[in-house]
């Protein structure tokens, strides 16, 4: 160890945060051997963590990665090459090498990567994971956690998807116009799964979620540059804008949660809610409805509250009702119960609650946080007590869970 050892350790991180993406992408973009892809780049980066602190971080780490992950590649092929198809692999990359490639030379394969990984070949079921995966580098453990799958099963089904692009020869490329819809369902999916699962950390302190948020909305970006005609993509970036723009009001200095209604709408970026604005405008006038559109309209109803100062119940009840009825989402039923709460008084948001019958909501925080504050509101402490402690018990954010908590001691204080 080295003094120059947490430096080079700092490097190494910060390149699989902004890179490895890109790096697996480029990678894989030929061969279409991902696994291939991300073992050469676990080496790459173990040379890194064994090199850097002695020799000094390289002036270019992305390409000093490449370099070496493609040098193993060869190796790997070279220790196979029984075959032809082996041989003609090994000199292709064998010239790629020689020829050398300085850093800002490497291609953003990434998008590629994932219309590859939503290919019809690919199960529809692990086309998110697989992304999620390959091009943002989520562990199979983590996205297990994500999808309610045991992390032993979800690292065989990644496994066997990766192989089922290359055995059935799947190109990196973005689809023809016929192609295009189908796919561009599953590849939004999975950036919008990475954008939420970064903006759930609102303090950015968890180093696994590795500013996913951030990559989130990059890919999001590159995807509506590349797709301007696509509303959906248009309205899925819109819908993050809005979601990032208010961060800054999602917890208080001393790190305490603020509900959407108790944040401080002059620390919302409001050059991001103006962007986000415009994004749904020219997605509106598109032909067609869609689930993201949906959403940012009705992000865009509540960011309108730093101009008007109040919230547009009957604008959120109508556009939850048409989200419902288009998605069938289980989330949306709770978000519309929440709306019709706020119309027609806490008895009738209950009632509308409690209707929507999903054996998937007996898990999800949202739910019962939900039913326990109208339940408080109709004065029913024995219920809103139990749903609060439901609540607080399946509540993964420490600062969630205080707030939570104390909302539940206001009960017992005879506080509401």
């Amino acid at each position: 160890m080295t003094a120059q050892a947490p430096g080079a350790r700092a490097a190494a991180e910060a390149a699989a945060r902004q890179s490895y993406g890109k790096l697996v992408a480029f990678l894989a973009a030929r061969t279409r051997d991902v696994a291939g892809a991300e073992d050469a780049l676990a080496d790459a980066f173990a040379a890194a963590l064994e090199r850097w602190p002695h020799d000094g971080v390289p002036d270019r780490p992305e390409a000093w990665l490449l370099a070496v992950a493609r040098r193993r590649g060869i190796d790997a092929v070279r220790r196979r090459r029984t075959r032809e198809a082996g041989r003609d692999h090994l000199a292709l990359m064998a010239e790629e090498l020689e020829a050398g490639m300085a850093e800002h030379d490497i291609p953003d394969e990434r998008l590629r990567l994932m219309f590859a990984c939503a290919h019809p070949a690919i199960d529809p079921a692990m086309r998110a994971p697989l992304m999620l995966q390959t091009v943002l580098g989520f562990d199979a453990a983590a996205i297990a956690s994500a999808f309610l799958v045991a992390p032993a099963t979800m690292a065989q089904r990644l496994v066997r998807a990766k192989a089922r692009i290359k055995q059935a020869g799947i190109p990196f490329r973005i689809p023809e116009r016929p192609e295009l819809a189908e796919r561009l369902d599953a590849v939004l999916g999975a950036i919008y799964a990475a954008f939420a699962e970064g903006w759930l950390d609102a303090a950015g302190t968890e180093t696994r979620r590795r500013n996913l948020a951030s990559e989130g909305l990059w890919l999001g970006r590159l995807t509506a540059s590349l797709l301007p005609n696509e509303p959906e993509a248009l309205g899925l970036l819109s819908l993050m804008l809005f979601a990032e723009a208010r961060r800054a009001a999602r917890r208080t200095d001393d790190g305490r949660y603020m509900p959407l209604a108790a944040q401080d709408t002059a620390l919302w970026d409001n050059a991001m809610i103006d962007e986000a604005e415009r994004l749904l405008v020219v997605a509106s006038a598109m032909e067609g409805l869609g689930r993201y559109r949906l959403e940012a309209a009705i992000q865009a109803v509540h960011c309108a509250r730093r101009t008007t100062g109040g919230t547009d119940w009957p604008a959120l009840a109508t556009l939850y009702e048409v989200l419902l009825s288009l998605t069938g989402s289980p989330v949306a039923a709770i978000n519309r119960a929440v709306a019709i709460a706020r119309l027609d008084g806490p008895r009738a948001g209950l009632d509308a609650l409690e209707a929507i019958g999903d054996a998937r909501l007996a898990d999800y925080q949202p739910f019962w946080a939900a039913r326990a504050d109208l339940a408080a509101q109709l004065g029913d402490r024995a219920q809103a007590t139990a749903a609060y402690d439901r609540a607080i018990g399946l509540e993964r954010d420490e600062a969630v869970r205080r707030f939570l908590q104390a909302e539940r001691e206001a009960l017992d204080e005879g506080g509401v």
